[in-house]
């Protein structure tokens, strides 16, 4: 019998949040249902409202909650034991009273609503999103450099005042924002290595950070048995963040490599939960943690360094 430091003597905790982006019905039936047979719950990310077709930007090919069977859908993962979460309102951007709508759609669809809130793409209610991600005067004046050039967005959920602003709904209403996606599977080893809070930016209760495989090639690239073997061993804990719309499933079937690895995960003595139970049992379990300057400092650098590195190989 394992005598791991997770639940039930698990030695390891593993998990998927799920961004909605590119997720149909057609994509994403197979995908769950694979999930649902190997007992590994997840996290997906919805969105509540559809938005102008000028404002949707790349991310047309997903479905939202108006759509009649695809909520139906939604709803019966819930009712098997997957979490839903927030991905903002709209694959558009929102301003207060539709960010709010959307979250009491989730709260009355999805009772309690949403525990769990990832900031989508360039949508302007994201919170302390581009240059604010970061505290480091650096980073942050070269960042505000680049959106400009860019022409990106000014991002204004957490700015009192803005039309956009929603920071406040957010501190009352969700317990996690998710912060940074790293290239690493087991988030044990990010700093600081559990959920926490961040006094600069006090408008979310508790961050966490995730590893980062935003499609099919980059899951693979990841999650690798030697990946799984090491966190295993170490007594880790992995949120990998990834888009389950974009190439796990094509005509009914998941990928063959996919379905493999999860299945050897799945066979696993693993804890396998949906995201807000794990921050939940690392939180509770390990204490409150407020994140120090150092900390702060040594994970907004690793960050960039992780960005670079990863886009170059």
């Amino acid at each position: 019998m394992s005598t791991g430091p997770y639940p039930g003597g698990a030695e390891f905790a593993f998990t998927i949040l799920d961004d909605t982006d590119d997720t149909t019905l057609e994509k994403g039936r197979p995908i769950y249902q694979l999930l649902k047979d190997l007992g590994l719950r997840t996290t997906k990310t919805v969105w509540a409202f559809e938005v102008a077709k000028k404002e949707k930007g790349p991310y047309f090919a997903a479905e939202t909650l108006q759509e009649p069977e695809y909520l139906e859908w939604v709803r019966g993962l819930a009712s098997d034991g997957f979490e839903v979460a927030f991905h903002n309102a709209s694959m558009g951007s929102s301003r207060r009273s539709q960010t709010v709508a959307g979250l009491d759609l989730l709260r009355v669809e999805f009772p309690p609503g949403p525990s769990v809130h990832c900031n989508h793409g360039q949508n302007r209610e994201n919170l302390y999103w581009g240059a604010d991600r970061y505290s480091s005067f650096p980073l942050r004046h070269a960042l505000k450099l680049a959106q400009a050039a860019l022409k990106r967005p000014a991002y204004e959920g957490h700015e009192a005042g803005s039309e956009y602003f929603w920071g406040d709904v957010a501190r009352e209403r969700l317990r996690y924002v998710r912060a940074f996606a790293f290239s690493n599977l087991n988030c044990a080893d990010l700093c600081p290595g559990r959920p926490y809070f961040d006094p600069r930016k006090p408008l979310v209760n508790r961050w966490f950070n995730t590893a980062d495989a935003p499609d099919r090639t980059a899951f693979k690239r990841l999650v690798t048995p030697r990946a799984v073997d090491e966190l295993r061993a170490k007594g880790g804990w992995a949120i990998v963040s990834t888009h389950l719309g974009k190439g796990f499933s094509a005509e009914g079937r998941v990928d063959p490599e996919v379905e493999a690895t999860l299945t050897e995960i799945s066979s696993q003595p693993g804890w396998f939960v949906p995201v807000g139970e794990l921050l939940d049992f690392l939180w509770d379990s390990r204490g409150p943690h407020t994140l120090s300057d150092s900390e702060r400092l040594r994970l907004e650098y690793s960050h960039v360094v992780d960005r670079i590195v990863s886009r170059k190989s």
